[in-house]
């Protein structure tokens, strides 16, 4: 039997090509915008995952740091850790900074925590270069993507930092790259006022809050095996008049509460990626038939079924949507590690995808079988 579809496509091969590759990028985009929102839900956990940490001690009435303010003292950890099944206690802080690294300004979050403390937030299977944070002063450890090198120095503030570590793949859950700085050094810049402000505070008769207990933003804690993290969230909770999330709860803020509408963005813009795919393969398909009425309306004059004219344009539609998603693939994986946030590209989202141009497919077809069926076979005697 005569396979017109491939004589077709094999007339205007070079043409067919083109159209794909052109539905391609389109396809590929789509992927790459689920893929962000992939990167965001793994980026959204990056620092929950080098933690380790069975509970979140934050600021009453407060979702924690990630969402909104938080402010308690670095002395209740130490009111945490008697509390019975507590292993581990530590206070961090978490602050966004602004570095300039000769060439462009970099927005970074700092983590501050105390390098003689039992917790320590650096992994080291992410250290690429140099060590984690030894001293209380003046030691930074930087993401490779910022631009810093070992041994560089970094003003922040009042005082001069020295490069120690540079680790691969920290990032915020906002996707911002991650450094690392000691407790001390952390408080000094988030909380410590300048000294112009404790000179204008003294003359208005306001005493220096800044030499007060110290703050940080949270305090985080290991529960022991054999207590339920739970049972030991409450007994916190009940006792301290914080708030208290467990891990599974701080992974819900950071996932539901933050990345929700952002999803819901991606989610709609993928989704009319998608519709003005299938409009494009529908018209393409449409003036392809345009293109052969004539042929088409001899073939129907020599007796040839509609079913076999009707078969030559859906394998045109199903083949024109095959190769679109293979260029789309292929663009996708060639650009993704281009985006200056992390795309996570996986094989579910793709098959997906191509069931979903499958179906867009199949329906664009309905047009130009449309046009088939109401193809006049007089017109080809008219010339």
């Amino acid at each position: 039997m005569i396979n017109l579809a491939k004589r077709d496509i094999k007339h205007t091969l070079g043409k067919f090509i083109v159209t794909a590759m052109g539905v391609g990028m389109l396809l590929g985009i789509v992927l790459i915008m689920i893929g962000v929102y992939r990167g965001m839900m793994v980026d959204a956990e990056v620092l929950l995952d080098d933690l380790d940490v069975d509970i979140w001690v934050v600021q009453e009435d407060t979702l924690g740091p990630f969402a909104e303010s938080s402010r308690v003292h670095e002395d209740l950890k130490n009111s945490v850790y008697v509390i019975d099944g507590i292993d581990k206690t530590a206070a961090l802080t978490f602050q966004n900074l602004q570095l300039d690294n000769k060439q462009r300004a970099v927005r970074v979050v700092a983590v501050g925590f105390d390098p003689y403390g039992r917790m320590d937030p650096v992994n080291p299977k992410r250290i690429v270069e140099g060590r984690g944070i030894r001293r209380n002063h003046y030691e930074i450890v930087v993401s490779d993507n910022i631009g810093f090198k070992m041994g560089e120095k970094i003003p922040i503030g009042r005082n001069i930092y020295r490069v120690v570590g540079i680790t691969h793949g920290t990032v915020s859950s906002g996707g911002d790259p991650l450094v690392y700085i000691s407790l001390k050094d952390a408080q000094e810049l988030q909380f410590s006022y300048s000294n112009n402000r404790i000179r204008s505070d003294r003359a208005r008769g306001i005493s220096d809050a800044s030499a007060a207990i110290p703050m940080v933003n949270a305090v985080v804690a290991t529960v022991r095996e054999g207590y339920a993290i739970d049972e030991v969230a409450n007994h916190i909770r009940e006792g301290l008049h914080k708030s208290i999330y467990t891990r599974k709860e701080q992974k819900d803020i950071l996932t539901k509460n933050l990345i929700e509408r952002a999803s819901k963005q991606i989610g709609l813009f993928t989704a009319i990626l998608v519709a003005v795919s299938t409009i494009i393969i529908s018209l393409i398909i449409y003036t392809m038939t345009l293109e052969k009425m004539k042929e088409i309306s001899i073939m129907k004059l020599i007796g040839l079924p509609n079913s076999m004219i009707i078969k030559m344009i859906i394998q045109e539609t199903l083949l024109l949507g095959f190769l679109a998603f293979i260029f789309g693939n292929l663009f996708a994986h060639f650009i993704y590690d281009k985006f200056p946030k992390r795309v996570v590209l996986e094989l579910p989202d793709a098959w997906l995808l191509f069931v979903v141009v499958l179906i867009a497919s199949i329906l664009a077809s309905f047009i130009g079988v449309k046009k088939v069926i109401s193809a006049d076979p007089a017109a080809a005697i008219g010339g």
